[in-house]
């Protein structure tokens, strides 16, 4: 617009304030990548493309150090607590998702999170006060087909890189945590082996929107 002696007053547009978005970093086909107990720490396991249910191996990235270093998690290595990935070292390719899945153990419930805001709320099922769900920043490694595996499985398994160090007596089903279906009516109680139960219209919601490598956050 023009200034009453002649000049020119710019006038700026706001930028967008972009939404939070979370990293996941994918393994390179063919690669061995080192995780480490610390940054410039000992190498405590390696991991391939591929994680053992077949599927592609996305890391949800909890944080970063000095710009080189990528704090992940991996189900059975780290007791879950996270590892250190160098990512100067190459054989990772990266992408960004808007979501988060946010467990509260207290309400037994999982909320969907898209930039921070919420999307939708389930009721679930969660660990027995004998086997709590362990809690901690994880992310989802696995979507898979429940009934392939189990009919105690529901429709569909969102297994997590979290794994269970508090098993129950007798206990066959191994350790790993995941989001899964369940035959019974348990929503909202305190009563897995600490896997969080869901409804099948819920979980399969979640394998429509979530990617591998989305962030998972369970709280007490």
């Amino acid at each position: 617009m023009d200034h009453p002696h002649g000049s020119w007053i710019r006038i700026e547009t706001p930028r967008p304030v972009p939404r939070p978005a979370h990293v996941i970093a994918y393994v390179r086909s063919g690669r061995a990548l080192p995780l480490r107990s610390r940054p410039f720490g000992p190498v405590v396991a390696r991991v391939g493309s591929i994680t053992r249910f077949g599927s592609r191996r996305a890391l949800g990235v909890v944080t970063t150090r000095r710009g080189r270093w990528l704090a992940v998690t991996e189900a059975g290595v780290g007791n879950n607590r996270v590892v250190w990935v160098d990512a100067k070292a190459g054989g990772l390719r990266y992408a960004r998702t808007p979501l988060q899945l946010v467990v509260d153990l207290s309400r037994r419930t999982l909320d969907v999170r898209r930039g921070g805001k919420l999307v939708r709320r389930l009721t679930v099922a969660v660990g027995h006060s004998d086997s709590p769900t362990p809690t901690g920043r994880f992310s989802v490694t696995d979507k898979l087909n429940g009934s392939a595996f189990s009919a105690s499985y529901g429709c569909c398994i969102l297994a997590l890189s979290a794994t269970q160090p508090n098993l129950p007596a007798g206990w066959t089903g191994g350790n790993r945590i995941a989001i899964h279906g369940t035959p019974s009516a348990d929503f909202g109680r305190a009563v897995s082996a600490g896997c969080m139960h869901a409804r099948d219209t819920d979980l399969q919601y979640l394998m429509r929107i979530v990617q591998l490598g989305t962030p998972v956050v369970i709280r007490p």
